[in-house]
């Protein structure tokens, strides 16, 4: 069977993610604030255009925010006459679950356990680092058992503004290399960030304890660069794990539609 060609797009709370795909490899990701329908829009239909024209090219949404999901999928039905599906709803998400019953966990999460695990092929813990900070385990048989969730870098930064007198409205960045935050902003900064890696690493100790194995750490998300980088705790930063799990949803619904469980 060809290597199926899709559009993948991750809906999130802030941000929207978009990449054609061609099996597991993206081309061009954009992200795009989620203020701009009109430009999602056409950021979708360019990334289609952009893959074979005698192709499929259907379009995968997944989306933790069903308000613009469903203004995009009506934006993009205007364009089309078909080829557009919702993560979750239309397709299944390609992952078992060990979790309490009735637990709706966002798609984001399961997806990016099903891109982690498709990629290793063992036990892992991924870290999604954007508006909210979500640690998950993934067993060796690929098994999602849920995890740790926490507000992200700039949800923090905007509480500590919002909830006191003094402390400033900042931008997240980095903070500089000394141990002390000498300034008040150095000091929000370095307490978000130290807190962000120190929630991991305890989380996933906790883990491993409980396992009996050191799992592979994967982080990603908009903040996992900035948040990870030079971090030897974190094995790898794969900022568009998500769009990738889209890729493998739709290559497993394409296999079970077919009848082929060796669809590339």
């Amino acid at each position: 069977m060809s290597t199926l060609q899709l559009v993948a797009i991750n809906v999130g709370n802030t941000r929207t993610h978009i990449a054609a795909a061609t099996g597991m490899e993206l081309a061009d990701p954009v992200s795009l604030s989620n203020t701009d329908l009109g430009a999602i829009t056409q950021a979708v239909l360019a990334a289609r255009e952009s893959l074979k024209a005698d192709s499929l090219r259907p379009i995968l949404i997944a989306s933790n925010n069903d308000t613009l999901a469903d203004q995009l999928g009506s934006a993009l039905t205007d364009q089309l006459s078909e080829g557009i599906y919702r993560v979750g709803d239309d397709l299944p998400i390609p992952i078992q679950v060990d979790l309490a019953p009735e637990t709706m966990t966002g798609s984001d999460r399961l997806l990016n356990a099903v891109a982690a695990f498709e990629v290793l092929q063992q036990a892992c813990v991924v870290v999604d680092a954007g508006t909210a900070v979500t640690v998950d385990f993934v067993d060796g048989e690929g098994t999602f058992h849920g995890g740790a969730i926490a507000p992200g870098a700039r949800m923090q930064l905007a509480s500590l503004h919002e909830h006191t007198d003094a402390l400033p409205d900042i931008d997240l960045a980095a903070p500089d290399t000394e141990v002390f935050g000498r300034s008040t902003a150095e000091a929000m900064l370095r307490g978000v960030y130290v807190g962000i890696r120190g929630l991991v690493r305890t989380t996933v100790e906790q883990y491993a304890e409980h396992y009996g194995a050191f799992p592979t750490i994967v982080a990603t998300g908009g903040d996992a660069d900035l948040l990870f980088r030079g971090d030897e705790f974190v094995d790898r930063v794969v900022p568009d794990l998500t769009l990738l799990g889209i890729a493998v949803a739709g290559r497993e619904a394409m296999a079970t539609a077919s009848g082929d469980g060796d669809a590339a």
